[in-house]
């Protein structure tokens, strides 16, 4: 290991200096008044330039991506992006533009969202978007905002309750409760689908919708879903889209076209421009035409969304086109069957049959528990899976099973590639059959191993402060 290959933050030596202002040539009457001045001198650290571009060059080399391996993060679609969306949305044209210019100057990006308008309607088959929502779950409230406008409009105010199944992602029910409606949940059956005859004394005129996800959390196709749709129009509701599992129905089926009256796409997992770290994202909330008058007046941001990605979002469909988009979902269903069927002998299947992008396993078939001996789990086989290069999939997640693994490969991952990993996966289940205390010690070929994730999440040292 390289000497500024260690995890050393504290590198402020008193004295040295990494760049010079130059000196005030700034007129008497532009300095701070003396009563806006600090009474001391900041307390910043004193490092040199080579230090500070070597530290987080080498910070940024540890990073892992989806330009550097393979993703598999269930429930979260982390596909390649090409790069000609990043040559698109640097033009000119669109990178100098300002939100705040005149609109005789922004036709090319105001032509950019009404085509990506009719594109996302197409696929879909939802009547209008706005681009207003900055990310998935900003989407999802802006949605929900939409079915409460909805009934208040038509003067229905006792819907105050979604139903939520008990698969479904974490964030629903968060954004339901901030919505400010009351969240009811919908238990599933061994198959992992929603349980509709669980489902038949929830509704009354106090439900304002539903929310689902379609194929849901576990990768399975809703395949009552016009019953479900049904039911739910019938006392009144509205059915609401989590668009976060989209990428396996792109030009094969439209949630529009299942009974869906609102749904929110996310263009950062399902139209391929970049994810992770907080942003950019974009939510984009379609509606059926039935609810167009509801989304005029709402403002959720303070302008049209993340342009960047939209457009990023419109050069990845353009490049596909109707006749390829369709081939998208077909790969990625494809790719999550085959790393299943190749490793339900070693890893727990709980529930058979084909999924669509992503699938759960629930922990090892041998986990290697033997008297005096602790069996690896799925976090162990997530940390070791970063040993072989790996990125681990989603863990403990959904909540139906104990010892939950989600794993989604993704259209654009090779053969190779995905061979790669059922291998890798198939080395470290044998690894737990055998000596489990491998994995339990894993990873050990990271710059760290096993941070206490929760007291960085809770006293995250967020400053420089000096020692």
């Amino acid at each position: 290991m390289k000497y500024y290959d260690k995890l050393v933050f504290e590198l402020s030596k008193e004295g040295r200096c990494g760049y010079s202002l130059r000196k005030n040539d700034f007129p008497k009457a532009a300095e701070l008044p003396a009563a806006l001045r600090r009474n001391s001198a900041l307390e910043l650290p004193e490092v040199s330039e080579p230090d500070v571009v070597r530290h987080y060059t080498n910070l940024s080399q540890m990073n892992f991506g989806v330009d550097t391996g393979f993703y598999p993060l269930g429930s979260c679609t982390m596909k390649y992006n090409p790069k000609i969306n990043e040559e698109v949305s640097a033009l000119q044209g669109f990178a100098g533009l300002h939100p705040l210019m005149h609109a005789g100057l922004t036709k090319g990006a105001l032509k950019v969202y009404q085509e990506m308008n009719k594109a996302l309607a197409a696929i879909t088959g939802m009547y209008t978007f706005t681009f207003d929502p900055c990310a998935g779950a900003h989407g999802e409230l802006t949605g929900l905002m939409i079915m409460r406008q909805y009934h208040m409009m038509r003067g229905d105010l006792a819907r105050t309750k979604v139903i939520v199944p008990d698969s479904a992602h974490g964030t629903n029910p968060a954004s339901a409760a901030v919505c400010g409606l009351e969240v009811v949940e919908v238990k599933s059956l061994e198959n992992g689908r929603i349980d509709v005859e669980a489902l038949k004394p929830l509704l009354g005129p106090d439900i304002a919708g539903i929310m689902m996800t379609n194929p849901n959390t576990l990768g399975l196709f809703e395949t009552q879903i016009e019953e479900i749709a049904s039911l739910v129009h019938g006392c009144g509701g509205l059915l609401y889209y989590d668009g976060a599992n989209m990428n396996p129905l792109m030009g094969v089926v439209r949630p529009g076209d299942m009974g869906f009256d609102i749904m929110h796409l996310n263009l950062h997992k399902t139209f391929s421009t970049p994810h992770g770290g907080g942003g950019p994202g974009s939510g984009p909330v379609g509606v059926a035409k039935h609810l167009e008058d509801c989304i005029p007046d709402l403002r959720v941001s303070g302008f049209h969304g993340n342009f960047g990605v939209i457009l990023r979002a419109y050069a990845y469909i353009l490049a596909l086109g109707k006749d390829h988009i369709r081939k998208v979902g077909q790969y990625a269903v494809l790719s999550a069957n085959y790393i299943k069927e190749s490793l339900k002998d070693v890893y727990k299947l709980p529930i058979e049959g084909v999924c669509k992008h992503e699938f759960v396993f629930d922990g090892l078939v041998n986990d290697g528990a033997r008297e005096g001996v602790a069996g690896a789990t799925t976090l162990d086989v997530a940390k070791r899976l970063l040993d072989y290069g790996f990125h681990a999939p989603t863990i403990y997640f959904p909540l139906l099973f104990h010892q939950a693994l989600m794993i989604e490969p993704t259209e654009t991952e090779s053969k190779e590639t995905i061979d790669a990993f059922i291998e890798v996966m198939r080395k470290i289940a044998a690894e737990a059959a055998e000596d489990p205390e491998i994995l339990h010690s894993a990873p050990h070929c990271t710059p760290i191993s096993r941070p206490d994730e929760t007291a960085a999440a809770r006293n995250p040292i967020l400053k420089y402060q000096d020692a």
